[in-house]
């Protein structure tokens, strides 16, 4: 099964519940604007990714809150802001992927 990580606003995220479906692939979908994640989750990105990685500085969030221009700790900021994360992220067996990538979908929804 794929847990996949994000929005209902976010386009990339839309376009892999989408490709879940049609694959008939399970899944998992976190809406990040209904429910934080837990303690394991945030531990199983932070040991797959740099904390850095997945901050989002192409967001409005990033740009409203004027994170360009400050020095901050990306993990705290992360789990205190989850809007800061990039998105989609997809997790499967301990594996992260960062963004929508069709093949990793397929690929991980194979086994």
């Amino acid at each position: 099964m794929i847990q996949i990580i994000g929005t209902k606003k976010c386009k990339e995220t839309a376009k892999a519940l989408r490709a879940c479906k049609e694959r008939t692939i399970a899944f998992q979908f976190v809406d990040l604007a209904e429910r934080e994640l837990s303690a394991g989750e945030w531990k199983s990105l932070f040991t797959a990714h740099d904390p850095l990685s997945l901050v989002d500085s192409e967001s409005a969030y990033y740009s409203k809150q004027g994170y360009q221009y400050r020095d901050f700790d990306a993990q705290e900021e992360l789990i205190e802001h989850p809007a800061l994360l990039k998105t989609p992220i997809l997790r499967s067996g301990g594996r992260v992927h960062v963004g929508y990538d069709l093949a990793v979908i397929t690929d991980w929804g194979a086994r």
